[in-house]
């Protein structure tokens, strides 16, 4: 088994109302539990983000939105899951897998 990230990218649509926000978090727990598990991480929210480089450092605004770490046998398999995120509600995903470093 593997470890692979679900990426959130910029979102294009939001709750229109309070509660639509809690029926949606009541999706999102539930995803999360029914993922067992396999949900190493359920979603780490990012904030405002700077792009560092050796030309120096200037604001970005990649669209990355936070990220949630599964377990899953191959990539297939973590796309699966990604399709079951109830974040494609309001924008898409991306699926990649953490490769460990080595050593």
């Amino acid at each position: 088994m593997a470890n692979f990230i679900i990426i959130y990218h910029a979102a294009t649509s939001y709750p229109s109302s309070p509660e639509e926000g809690k029926a949606n978090q009541a999706k999102w727990m539930e995803w999360t539990r029914e993922l067992g598990d396999a949900m190493i991480n359920p979603g780490t929210p990012l904030g405002k983000s700077m792009m560092v480089s050796s030309d120096g450092v200037s604001e970005t605004d990649t669209g990355l939105t936070g990220y949630t770490v599964v377990e899953a046998p191959d990539l297939d398999a973590a796309v699966e899951i990604a399709k079951g995120c109830p974040y494609l509600d309001m924008g898409a995903v991306e699926v990649a897998e953490m490769k460990s470093m080595g050593g």
